[in-house]
């Protein structure tokens, strides 16, 4: 196992290569030889990536209410997130796993994959400090950041909107998208909210839920 294709795969180079095996040391595999699995590092690096993602998040969405932001972090911080940084640099053939998570193709299962993400952060960051471990989580995730952060107020706006135009009783609301533009690789939507046929506002995105978000949101403040 030549983990130096690893540490090619993620960009930093470990001075500790010990801890680099750590990170990568799932429970089965220490229970066999009587080692020090990753779970310790995971803890650690849940907390590392839970802050750093924040001051990430915080710096770069000034924008975002504070509801908003804990909802993106969510969503960066889940384990989809966090299984596909592992299959980007291929952790599954670096693994260290116990027979029975070997039979069972355990270097596949997201739970162990999320979990090796998590200790990698701290590992990184116990060998080359908190700029190295932040640059690893950025480049892997500002992506995902920057996906979450454009849907994360549609079920809000659009809840909110709803509730607020059925206080008195049921309306019709529609959304209707009334034109586009761009090429398929970077289109805008134009959609125009209705209530019970009558116009009330119309928002432009990147996509048709962006559209319509941004479309309830100044129905909101058109009517407040």
């Amino acid at each position: 196992m030549d983990l130096s294709v690893l540490e090619k795969n993620i960009g930093y180079t470990f001075k500790d290569k010990e801890l680099l095996k750590k990170a990568l040391r799932h429970t089965s595999y220490a229970n066999e030889r009587n080692l020090e699995s990753n779970e310790k590092l995971e803890f650690l690096g849940d907390s590392i990536l839970e802050f750093l993602s924040s001051k990430y998040i915080y710096n770069n969405y000034k924008y975002l209410t504070e509801g908003e932001m804990t909802k993106v972090r969510a969503t960066v911080v889940c384990g989809r997130s966090l299984s596909k940084v592992a299959k980007l640099h291929n952790f599954s053939d670096f693994l260290y796993l116990g027979k029975s998570e070997q039979k069972a193709n355990g270097e596949n299962r997201p739970a162990i994959l999320e979990d090796s993400v998590e200790a990698m952060i701290a590992a990184i960051y116990l060998d080359g400090g908190l700029e190295e471990a932040e640059k690893f989580i950025i480049e892997n995730l500002k992506e995902e950041i920057r996906e979450a952060t454009k849907h994360v107020g549609d079920k809000d706006y659009k809840t909110v909107l709803q509730e607020k135009l059925q206080e008195n009783g049921d309306v019709k609301i529609e959304y209707k998208t009334i034109g586009e533009s761009g090429p398929d690789h970077d289109k805008s939507f134009i959609v125009e909210v209705e209530v019970n046929g009558k116009f009330l506002a119309k928002g432009k995105g990147k996509s048709k839920k962006e559209a319509q978000m941004r479309a309830a949101k100044l129905a909101l403040e058109n009517l407040n």
